[in-house]
């Protein structure tokens, strides 16, 4: 794990995953997302995984990053980029369960927020095995207790 005071801009963190059709299913009987493309499955076919899903796991992978896991970490937001008309995320292509999602997080701004805590916006992209892009988010802002617990 890593300090705060360790954490630099720029710095980028890596990991893998997929969601399977039981993990998609839960999530939406937890969520209560209803949306037409998510109700017909075909037997045997992969699901299409919603965007909402996509960053739900994408979050929960950098909470288990070795270099964030065991801090005091909240979620806050997300702010929009000015580049995308105050929007932070963008869906590409579509991602199915069971495929394989390359996860790459990156450190785009570092704030002091007082004595005790720092504030960290993450960039998130969200890649298939053949380096197509399925996601976007920019600035995903974290509060971060600057010493973590023993």
């Amino acid at each position: 794990m890593k300090k705060f005071s360790e954490l630099k801009v720029g710095d980028s963190f890596y990991s893998t995953c997929s969601i399977s059709d039981k993990e998609l299913e839960e999530y939406l009987k937890f969520s209560r997302v209803r949306n037409a493309f998510l109700k017909d499955k075909r037997k045997g076919e992969q699901q299409l995984v919603s965007g909402r899903a996509i960053l739900s796991r994408m979050e929960g992978e950098f909470t288990r990053l070795n270099q964030i896991y065991g801090n005091d970490i909240i979620f806050l937001g997300t702010d929009g980029d000015v580049e995308w008309e105050n929007r932070n995320t963008r869906f590409l292509k579509p991602f199915y369960t069971d495929q394989v999602l390359k996860l790459k997080f990156t450190i785009s701004q570092k704030e002091d927020v007082d004595e005790e805590f720092g504030k960290i916006m993450i960039n998130y992209e969200g890649t298939t095995q053949d380096e197509e892009i399925i996601v976007l988010s920019k600035k995903n802002i974290y509060r971060i207790k600057k010493e973590p617990p023993r």
